[in-house]
This record gives structure tokens, C-alpha cells and sequence, in this order.
């Protein structure tokens, strides 16, 4: 036993974080799996989603050190990114943290379709596909669209549209409000914006998860919203999930896999609206 937890619960949690960091590789939907498990657990709602802010952090660490290579050269937007990641990680917190219980707990249902939604459309494919078009150009066609996607000039300063800062504000709101796929949302928002090649998007998706995560994550902290035994584990299992993902998901068909994390989320929020709704 650990704080009150015996070992065969906390076994089952690093199980169910180990699931999530793989999922949350393959298809960006790690809350999918981890908040409907600490849910399992008899955490209520609201301490399950703070619990698990928390407990996926390490991915973040993990993504952040991988994506050095795609970062560099984005130093302002870099910066940038990960400021209105902060802020919005702090506004979804609070909204969390203030507002009644119920609220968070109507909102669920609808969030997890939303983020179904999201891997549904799959994104990521879209903006590879898109970049696999430009790679295919002659090579002067390559430059000029180099040039107009090059929104960072040369004195550092960041001539991004004004509507792209807004779009990733609200992800970075919703990552600390819920989170459910959206590094998968953040990804569809930057991919709009037009800034630059399929891999220094997916770095700045990173960039942007990791500042709302963080953010969030000391905001539960500090307010005494964490169940620690199975936010430790849960961090755990993410980091285990997410290094065990890449060797295995190549031998995996990803419309396979990304139909699963759908279904898994229309199931669930069927669940979860039922209970909260009848």
C-alpha cells in the first residue's frame, strides 16, 4: 500500500498511462485513455482531469528534447508559441478550477466528440500530404514557396497572421480546460496558418502542448488539485507508453489505429453523457 493505494491499483494505473503515452503518440489522443481510467479509479471528475494535466507532462518533455532539430531557426516564434501556450494553459485552468463542478462535467461529453472529431479529419496526414506535393515541385517552385511560408525574417521579428495566434489561443485554452487531442488540433490550426513544412509545425504543436500542459499543471499543483500517487504513475506510464510506441506502431496500420482512438471516444462519450445527462 502507498498513501492508501494498494499496489494492484496503481499497477492497473501505470497500465493505463502506459496506454495513453502510446496512443498519445500514435494518434495525439493520450486523455482518451488516461482520464477515463483514473475516472475508473474513483477520482471525480474534475481531480481526475487535473490529476492527469499532471500526469502527461513527461510527454511533453520527452517531445519537446525530439523536436530540437525542427526548432531551430524559430527561436521568435519558438518564444512566441510558447507564451500564448502558457496564457491559455492558465485561462483554461482557472475556468476549470472556478467554475462549478457540473459545468466541467457537461462539458465532457460534447469535448470528447469534439476531439473525435478532430482525429477523425486527421490532420496531420493532410499537412505531410500537403508538403509531400511541394517536395514533388521543381526545385525553383520549391523556393518561392519556401519564401512565402518563411514568416520569420531575418531581424527575428514574427509576421504571422493575427487570426493564427487566436486559433492556437484557444488550443491553448482548451489543452488546460480538457486537452483531449489537442496536439491533433493544434496541429490543423498551425497547419492553416500556412508558416512552414509538416515538421517544424508538428515541433511547434509540441511547443505550444507543452507550455498550456505546464502551466496548467502548476496552476493544479499549487491549488492542492492533484491526486499524487496516481499522477506520479500515470507520468510514468506515459513516458513508457510513448517510448515503446514508435518500434510498434510501424507494424500497425494508422487508419487501424486512428479508427480505434475514434471509436473509443464516440463510446465513451455516449457513456459519459448518458451518466451525466439521464
Amino acid at each position: 500500500m502507498i498513501a492508501g493505494v494498494s499496489v494492484t491499483t496503481l499497477l492497473l494505473v501505470l497500465i493505463a498511462g502506459i496506454g495513453a503515452g502510446f496512443v498519445g503518440y500514435a494518434v495525439g489522443a493520450s486523455s482518451l485513455i488516461s482520464y477515463p481510467a483514473l475516472l475508473a479509479f474513483g477520482i471525480p471528475p474534475v481531480l481526475s482531469n487535473t490529476t492527469n494535466t499532471v500526469g502527461v507532462v513527461g510527454t511533453g518533455i520527452g517531445g519537446l528534447l525530439a523536436a530540437r532539430k525542427e526548432l531551430k531557426g524559430q527561436r521568435t516564434r519558438v518564444i512566441v508559441y510558447a507564451l500564448i501556450g502558457l496564457a491559455g494553459g492558465i485561462v483554461g485552468g482557472l475556468l476549470l478550477l472556478e467554475l462549478p463542478a457540473e459545468v466541467f462535467e457537461f462539458a465532457v461529453p460534447p469535448l470528447i466528440l469534439f476531439s473525435s472529431a478532430i482525429i477523425a479529419l486527421n490532420p496531420r496526414k493532410k499537412a505531410a500530404a500537403r508538403d509531400a506535393v511541394a517536395q514533388a515541385l521543381p526545385e525553383s517552385e520549391q523556393g518561392e514557396q519556401a519564401a512565402r511560408i518563411a514568416n520569420e525574417s531575418s531581424d527575428g521579428r514574427l509576421h504571422d497572421p493575427w487570426w493564427l495566434w487566436l486559433g492556437v489561443s484557444f488550443v491553448g485554452v482548451y489543452s488546460g480546460y480538457f486537452g483531449a487531442a489537442a496536439g491533433t488540433l493544434t496541429l490543423a490550426v498551425l497547419d492553416l496558418g500556412k508558416i512552414g513544412p509538416f515538421h517544424q509545425i508538428n515541433a511547434l504543436k509540441t511547443v505550444v502542448g507543452f507550455g498550456a500542459n505546464i502551466s496548467a499543471a502548476i496552476m493544479f499543483i499549487v491549488r492542492g488539485s492533484v491526486y499524487w500517487p496516481f499522477a506520479i504513475v500515470m507520468c510514468l506510464g506515459c513516458i513508457i507508453g510513448s517510448a515503446i510506441a514508435p518500434p510498434v506502431t510501424r507494424h500497425i496500420p494508422e487508419n487501424v489505429m486512428r479508427a480505434a482512438a475514434v471509436l473509443t471516444g464516440v463510446i465513451l462519450a455516449v457513456k459519459l453523457g448518458w451518466s451525466t445527462y439521464f
